[in-house]
This record gives structure tokens, C-alpha cells and sequence, in this order.
């Protein structure tokens, strides 16, 4: 199965686990929770999911590679302990609790999360001495003579024998105690995920042209060549640096990311094109409606490979649009919800800026614990962070009053301007995705390039989400006029056949 669909299957089973009788006790013991074992080639996203994971169900993470412990770091060290049994004395060796068992607990009391992931990767690479200990962590969640916590659940991870000489073949007892999920790599599955983290738009691109060059681990004559959705994520942000330091990007860089030579020389290749396309078409001006006639023609002369980078280019500067739209409606629901918390305590004579500092206080120590537990999102945390910016300066504005301004009112003004402003700006958003469809009807009409702008449209998260929230009278209609449903799958099979 593809990554979504096993991160569908996980989810299923914690929450399965984490369901409790009406006495308040796990309907499935403790024991008998089998560890969810996520096998699959490296690179392909199954540390990613984890974080989603307990992000989306609240709950904490830990995660641990277990090609970093030997028996003492998960076992503990020995120490001695004197005891008396019916009057004998005698010593008695015990072990210190393991550095990992320890971690949970350390979470549970900084945090107060009392449920919660442990992660465990690459389980299957554990050292020599380590490998006795594990069949016994895997059925009852004990490192030495110290138990997982009571609602943390265990997921281990590892990779197939092939693409690790590390790897121990399980016996059928140790894999007839682990809930066994097998993952491939998946392009177009990974495109919805590259869509929401803001994967630089020359990559998708190009691999949407290039699907073979997604994944590859193939051996050669003096090693092995390999390309990795994480190679190509981690590229994605370098490229992001390097143009924002006027540094250029070339072969030196992406070879470090894409251990295969074909594929570096051919994205090299494609980046210095797609950077062409991105100064010669002039996007900002086509969402603004205001681009020369000589651009339509240039694009509906064009080969295909061209018109799918700038609907690549189209797509990347929309969704930085709609994702921009989100995150300032985000805080100001944020804020709103706030403020009506404090106007009755501030009305009725509370002191506005001590009230907005407890709140900022308040949100800051959440913030830290999310974070501290891993439970909350890039999104979410920027939403907090700009959220206690916002409150920072209502804070601000309410310590220098005049003698007859009324603390709530200063407030109240400063939260409908950022109100108003972030209904400007969805607005403006709107505008300029009304723009992008004018422009591809002007320069496709109802081509296939149009279903692909569609069809790109619906898988970006951020995209969708705004479309959803605010609706946008093109996007729809040419769904029905495309029969978008019926025809997407014959596009992508003919997007298959195109190579640079």
C-alpha cells in the first residue's frame, strides 16, 4: 500500500487501542496491543507520518532509531541492591531504567500528556546483544524490569533486507506478535503531501513529467544509485535557501541530495529552464490580470512540457496565496475567540494589560508543550506564534491609554482592522484565482491543460481548503464541464507518456 493509505491503517488501530470500557480501562490489555511494524524502503516518508499522526489525534511522540542503542542504553546499567529475605542479607543486582522507557515519562510530566507514540525505527537493525530483549518489548512493552506507560502505544519501523546489510530476518514469533504494514513509494500520493509542506515548484514539476525519477535505489558497477522522496524534500528546502541568499543552484548542489548522476544532470537541467519560464512568463502579472497578449501566445505554441511548468508556476504562486489567506483567517479566529473571553473580565474593571500578558503567558507555556510533545503542527504553531504577536501588540496599545479611552474599545478597533485587512486580502486571493482560470481559458479552453489546473487545484490541501471556504464559480464549473471525475484518470496516463 501506498504511505496515506498505511497512515490510514495506523490511525485506525491507535485509535482502536486508545479506547477505553466505561470503567475507564483499555478494552484491548496492554498486552495484547500488537506493535504496529511499518516495513518499507528508506526515504519514503514513515517518520513523516507519525508526526501527522499524533498531531491529528492529540496525543504525544516519541520516536527513537534503535540502530543508536546497545543492550545498556535500552536495558538500563545494573546496579546492586541490598535486601534481606527471612532474615538472610543479601545483594541483589537491578537495573536503572532505560534511557527510553525514561523519555515517556519525562514527557508525561513536562507536558501533562498522559497519552502518547513511541516510536521505535529501524527495530529490525538492533545490535546482536539488543535482539534477545526485543521479543519480550514487543509482547508486553517492557525494557528490563520497566513497562511503557499505560496509553502509549508502540510503533516500530523498519526497512526491507535489501536496502539495509544491517537488517535481522524476524523469526515467525516475533512477527506473529507485530501488526505488520507494508509501504511503497507512491508519487502521486507524496505530490498531495509536497503540496502542503510547499515542495519548491521546480520539483514537482518535473517529476510530474519525470514520475520514474521519483524513487530509485538501483545498483551499479561501485555502489549504489538512490533518489528519495526525502532527497527530494530536503533539496526542496536548500533550493528555497540558496534563492533567498542569491546563491546560485546548480549540479554541485543537487548531486548531494540525488545520489544518481542521470537524474541530478537532468533536474540541473530542467531548473535553469523553469527558471527561464518563471521570469519570462511573469506570473504575478497573469494572476493580476494585467499580462501582454504575447504571453498567451507564446504558451499555446509552446511544447507540453512548457505548459506544464508554468501551470506549475500558476499552482506554487496560488497556493502561497491561499495558504497566506488560511494562516491570517486563523488568527483572527484565534483572536476573536480570546477577546471574547476577556471583554466581560476587562468590562467589568479587570486591567487589560495584565489580562493579555496572563493570556500570552498562557499560550506561550502551550505552545512550548506542544512542541516539547510533538502534537501540534508547523500550521498550528505559527498560528499561536502570530496569534501571540498579535495579543503583544494589543498589549502594547492598551499600557499608554488617554484619561477617557475605554481599554476594550482600543482593543476592539485594533482587532477590526485585522479583521478588515484579512477580508481584503482573502478577497484579493479570490481575485487572483478567478485570474488564473481567465488565463488558462484564454490559452487551453477546455484542453487538458485545464483539467490539470483543475485536478492540481483539488489535491493541494490548502487549495482545496480555500475553494471550500470561499467558494470560486470557475473552479466548479469547469469541474462539471471537464467531467473532471471521469476524466482525470485518462490525463494522468497520458501525462505518463511525455519526458523532457
Amino acid at each position: 500500500m501506498n504511505i496515506k493509505e498505511a497512515k490510514e491503517q495506523i490511525k485506525n488501530a491507535l485509535t482502536a487501542y486508545f479506547t477505553k470500557d466505561d470503567t475507564g480501562r483499555f478494552i484491548i490489555p496492554i498486552e495484547k496491543q500488537r506493535p504496529v511494524f511499518l516495513m518499507g524502503p528508506p526515504g519514503i516518508g514513515k517518520t513523516a507520518i507519525m508526526e501527522q499522526i499524533a498531531q491529528e489525534l492529540g496525543v504525544g511522540l516519541i520516536s527513537y532509531s534503535m540502530t543508536h542503542h546497545t543492550r545498556q542504553s535500552a536495558l538500563g546499567l545494573p546496579f546492586i541492591v541490598h535486601k534481606n529475605y527471612d532474615g538472610v542479607e543479601c545483594d541483589v543486582s537491578e537495573y536503572t531504567m532505560s534511557e527510553i522507557i525514561s523519555s515517556v515519562y519525562d514527557m508525561m510530566q513536562d507536558t501533562g500528556i498522559k497519552e502518547g507514540i513511541l516510536f521505535l525505527d529501524e527495530i529490525n537493525c538492533v545490535s546482536e546483544t539488543l535482539a534477545p530483549v526485543m521479543l519480550q518489548f514487543l509482547q508486553y512493552k517492557i525494557f528490563g524490569r520497566h513497562k511503557v506507560p499505560d496509553g502509549w502505544i508502540v510503533v516500530t519501523a523498519g526497512n526491507p533486507p535489501e536496502y539495509n546489510n544491517s537488517v535481522r530476518e524476524f523469526d515467525i514469533v516475533t512477527w506473529d506478535r507485530l501488526k505488520r504494514i507494508d509501504v511503497e513509494p507512491d508519487f502521486e500520493v507524496w505530490k498531495e503531501y509536497a503540496y502542503k509542506k510547499g515542495v519548491h515548484p521546480a520539483i514537482i514539476t518535473y517529476l510530474e513529467i519525470k514520475k520514474s525519477d521519483f524513487y530509485i535505489i538501483q545498483s551499479v558497477v561501485g555502489g549504489k544509485q538512490f533518489v528519495t522522496a526525502r532527497g527530494w524534500d530536503d533539496l526542496s528546502t536548500m533550493i528555497y535557501l540558496y534563492e533567498q541568499n542569491n546563491i546560485p543552484v546548480d549540479a554541485k548542489l543537487i548531486t548531494q541530495y540525488i545520489q544518481c548522476p542521470q537524474v541530478t544532470d537532468e533536474f540541473a537541467v530542467y531548473y535553469d529552464l523553469f527558471n527561464k519560464y518563471r521570469s519570462d512568463y511573469q506570473i504575478p502579472k497573469i494572476l493580476s490580470g494585467n499580462y501582454a497578449k504575447s504571453i498567451v501566445d507564446r504558451i499555446q505554441a509552446a511544447n507540453f512540457d512548457e505548459k506544464l511548468s508554468v501551470l506549475g508556476l500558476l499552482l506554487d504562486a496560488i497556493n502561497t496565496e491561499v495558504k497566506t489567506a488560511l494562516e491570517k483567517e486563523s488568527v483572527v479566529i484565534s483572536l476573536l475567540s480570546i477577546l471574547k473571553k476577556l471583554k466581560p473580565k476587562i468590562l467589568s474593571g479587570g486591567n487589560a494589560k495584565d489580562l493579555l500578558a496572563k493570556e500570552i503567558e498562557e499560550l506561550n507555556r502551550n505552545l512550548e508543550n506542544a512542541k516539547a510533545s510533538s502534537s501540534i503542527s508547523n500550521d498550528e504553531q505559527r498560528t499561536m506564534i502570530l496569534t501571540i504577536k498579535a495579543l503583544k501588540s494589543q498589549e502594547h496599545l492598551v499600557s499608554f491609554p488617554s484619561a477617557d479611552s475605554n481599554p476594550f474599545e482600543i482593543i476592539r478597533e485594533d482587532y477590526n482592522k485585522r479583521r478588515d485587512s484579512m477580508k481584503d486580502f482573502v478577497s484579493e486571493t479570490s481575485k487572483k484565482l478567478e485570474n488564473a482560470f481567465l488565463f488558462c481559458e484564454t490559452a487551453f479552453g477546455d484542453g487538458q491543460e485545464m483539467l490539470i489546473l483543475v485536478t492540481e487545484l483539488t489535491i493541494s490541501y490548502y487549495c482545496s481548503e480555500f475553494i471550500g471556504k470561499y467558494g470560486c464559480e470557475k473552479y466548479f464549473s469547469h469541474s462539471k464541464e471537464l467531467m473532471f471525475y471521469e476524466r482525470q484518470q485518462e490525463i494522468i496516463e497520458q501525462l505518463n507518456k511525455y519526458n523532457l
